[in-house]
């Protein structure tokens, strides 16, 4: 349905050097750890892939070691790095790490996302005083000093209010901002973590416009610091779903919400952790749930929620499903939907020239390409048979696996084509989406008619699951109520 480029980092320049926190600012400071470690990892890469071809030696704890030093050293660093990793945490890695190696990488720099330090009760009690311009005690009737949950740039703590409603209420780390933004000034320091991922693991180099899918990073990594821009991304959201028969956004509380705290509804359900150990019927539930939310907000609000994890999903024993964590969302023109639907819709009807003449208008390929419309066409539609197939299909994690190594792979079938291919970076965050998606859903083995999904969003065809059928009588109460309003 979409295209995954590498995610690629900003460029500028500006030599910062001390904010006092403890991190350092200069240009090369920053950026000398990077290098030492992309030179380091390219040379043992090197010899580590001869030693494979020659004696069939096994790499898998060269990756093992390398993939712990990444999340060091970018633990370390904090700032944009440490975001950049999250976002690969869940993105697949990036094409140049091989694909039976790729969970390695996946899994160590989830511990990025999960593993951040809380900050103390009496700081966070601090930051949200100041943003709010009162007493805590004013504000909230109950605030719980524990966090819930800690990330990179905020932590969330439970709340209640003086009506009783049960809420969260997210607050920023003081100094995060700064730090981020004076990362995503540095152009040294942030190209030479993009090397690293590049050259450090692979030889050959996919052709991506790397400067243009950082400025788009850029952008979109900016915009999650602004939580005034996810309060209005969420509410836009919540209005669109607002009585969806499973698919839920909390609601925003806006008069105790800033730049730099975001009170909310309190969505309370099972974790993703229990999810994983339900029934085969909820479990393929709350798949196509994620899936209609995904698609369905492209298709209909022509924007998507772009952080695709198990931690912005809470489950519901109803099959439903509340999705949190508004700070990334992509929005699209018509135009570019049309060109990815009349691509993505070619492909279902095995049109081979028109899916070749397609691409080569959107310029995804140049006509003098030294690739055949055949090869175009298998490497857009091949393997993505969940979306192909005219029956159930249970997705696992081989499928998807297959599917990267088709996809994303510099050495794998598709190779000559993905060498080609030329993605616009508006496009970055919607690869990111769909492979994020899906990695995401694949953990609960679900089985469903994605086919058919597939059908009803590029087709306009009729729903043929429970679940669709109820979404479809509930935008058609809205449509007829709409026109009534």
């Amino acid at each position: 349905m979409f295209w995954c480029p590498l995610p690629g980092l900003p460029q500028d320049s500006s030599d910062a050097l001390s904010m006092g926190d403890g991190i350092s600012r200069g240009r090369l400071r920053r950026a000398a750890p990077l290098a030492a470690l992309s030179a380091r990892t390219a040379g043992e890469a090197a010899v580590v892939g001869l030693r494979s071809k020659l004696t069939g030696a096994d790499s898998t704890e060269f990756h093992i070691r390398t993939a712990a030093r990444y999340v060091e050293l970018l633990g370390r660093s904090k700032g944009a790095l440490m975001k950049a990793g999250q976002v690969l945490s869940y993105t697949g890695v990036n094409p140049a790490v091989p694909a039976e190696f790729r969970l390695v990488y996946e899994t160590a720099l989830a511990s990025l996302r999960s593993d951040a330090p809380p900050m103390a009760g009496e700081l966070a009690r601090a930051v949200l005083e100041r943003e709010l311009g009162r007493r805590t005690e004013s504000a909230f009737a109950e605030f719980d000093p524990e966090p819930l949950a800690a990330a990179s740039i905020g932590q969330v703590h439970g709340a209640r209010l003086n009506d009783g409603r049960e809420v969260a209420v997210k607050i920023q780390y003081p100094g995060v901002a700064e730090a981020i933004h004076a990362d995503l000034k540095n152009a040294e320091l942030l190209t030479t973590f993009l090397s690293l991922l590049l050259s450090g693991l692979s030889s050959r180099r996919p052709s991506f416009d790397l400067s243009g899918a950082a400025r788009e990073m850029s952008v979109r990594i900016t915009e999650e610091l602004d939580y005034r821009l996810e309060a209005a991304n969420q509410a836009e959201f919540a209005e669109h779903y607002r009585g969806h028969p499973f698919i839920r956004v909390p609601e925003v509380v806006n008069e105790l919400s800033t730049a730099r705290v975001l009170t909310q509804e309190l969505a309370q359900g099972l974790s993703w952790s229990d999810g994983v150990k339900a029934g085969q019927e909820l479990r393929d539930q709350w798949a196509e749930a994620i899936w209609r939310f995904t698609y369905g907000s492209y298709r209909r609000l022509h924007m998507f929620n772009a952080d695709p994890h198990p931690g912005n999903y809470v489950l519901h024993e109803d099959g439903g499903v509340s999705f949190l964590d508004y700070g990334c969302v992509k929005r699209f023109s018509g135009e570019q939907i049309q060109v990815i639907d009349a691509i993505a819709r070619a492909c279902l009807r095995d049109d081979v020239l028109g899916t070749w003449r397609m691409c080569v208008e959107a310029g995804f390929f140049n006509s003098s390409d030294p690739v055949t419309p055949e090869e175009a066409f298998a490497y857009l539609r091949g393997d993505w048979e969940m979306f192909w197939a005219q029956e159930r299909f249970v997705l696992t994690p081989e499928y998807v696996a297959r599917w990267i190594e088709h996809r994303f792979s510099p050495s794998g079938p598709s190779a000559n084509a993905l060498r080609h291919f030329k993605l616009a970076p508006e496009y970055t965050f919607a690869g990111r989406m769909e492979l994020g998606m899906v990695a995401v859903i694949v953990q609960l083995h679900p089985g469903n008619c994605w086919g058919a999904m597939a059908a009803e969003h590029l087709e306009g065809a009729p729903p043929l699951t429970a679940m669709g059928k109820r979404e479809h009588a509930f935008f058609a109460d809205h449509q007829v109520a709409s026109n009534y309003a």
